[in-house]
């Protein structure tokens, strides 16, 4: 194999991390992830959209939590003992994405991954990159920029 970079060259293999949101399994390349938790403690937000469900201090930094599931048409996301904050970093702004429960990593190779259907389970193609099968599963792979975007 050529050496390029310094680097062996391999598949375009991505590890992403799975989560569902709703029924809705979705991932993300696991590189966006900076932490996933379950602090729930959060400061409502006045006049903020309904998918915002308030703020949070995450060892000094205040960190917005967005429900995934109102963001994505979904409905909105029940706190229970799955539910859970996958925090990423956007923008150099930390955002916490409010999941139903957190699934497996699993690695995705890019060139297998497929361009998004106008509308994946209800949910506007828009938000995804693409969409990647597994053997049993189909995995829509959030745009996370996308969905961060403030739209009016």
């Amino acid at each position: 194999m050529e050496k390029h970079d310094g680097k062996k060259m391999t598949n375009r293999a991505v590890e992403m991390a799975t989560f569902y949101v709703g029924e809705a399994l979705c991932g993300m390349d696991i590189l966006n992830v900076q932490e996933i938790n379950k602090l729930m403690d959060m400061t409502t937000v006045p006049q903020a959209p309904d998918y915002v469900m308030g703020i949070l201090n995450l060892r000094g930094q205040i960190v917005t939590i967005i429900d995934l599931g109102k963001k994505l048409n979904l409905g909105g996301t029940e706190l229970n003992e799955m539910s859970r904050n996958i925090i990423v970093n956007c923008k150099d702004e930390y955002i916490g994405l409010l999941v139903s429960r957190i699934s497996d990593v699993v690695e995705a190779d890019l060139d297998k991954v497929e361009p998004p259907p106008a509308n994946i389970g209800g949910v506007q193609g828009k938000f995804f990159k693409g969409v990647f099968k597994t053997k049993d599963r189909l995995i829509g792979i959030l745009d996370v920029e996308k969905v961060l975007e403030n739209e009016n």
